[in-house]
């Protein structure tokens, strides 16, 4: 750790610099990529050192299916971060990724109209 002119130790520096190295600077995900979407190791192999440590890390925790959100906090990256490097491993075929259906659990439009026809009835 370097030291400051008056003799105190710098503080450690971010590693925002880091991430920004390892998304190649991007900023958004090349698909959309729900925080609740659920995520799985495609491989049951440990991935080499030829993938970086967080591909690495991503595949190890996605050995239990886990959220996007989840991921993010527990390798503790920002949500963008995690959401670019989900979307590249994924196009890579390394993990799966299960979107959440946007109308699961909605009433049926039909219904919702024939309910409403109902109380204007009564």
């Amino acid at each position: 750790m370097a030291s400051w002119d008056n003799g105190e130790a710098e503080p450690e520096r971010s590693s925002l610099v880091r991430m920004y190295a390892v998304t190649g600077g991007r900023t958004a995900p090349r698909t959309e990529l729900a925080m609740e979407a659920l995520v799985s190791s495609a491989t049951s192999a440990q991935l080499g050192p030829t993938y970086t440590r967080e591909y690495r890390a991503i595949s190890e925790l996605c050995r239990q299916v886990r959220s996007v959100a989840e991921i993010s906090a527990l390798l503790s990256v920002p949500l963008g971060v995690a959401r670019v490097l989900i979307a590249d491993m994924e196009a890579d075929g390394l993990v799966r990724v299960y979107q959440p259906q946007l109308n699961a659990g909605l009433p049926d439009k039909n219904l919702l109209e024939r309910v409403l026809s109902g109380l204007r009835r009564l």
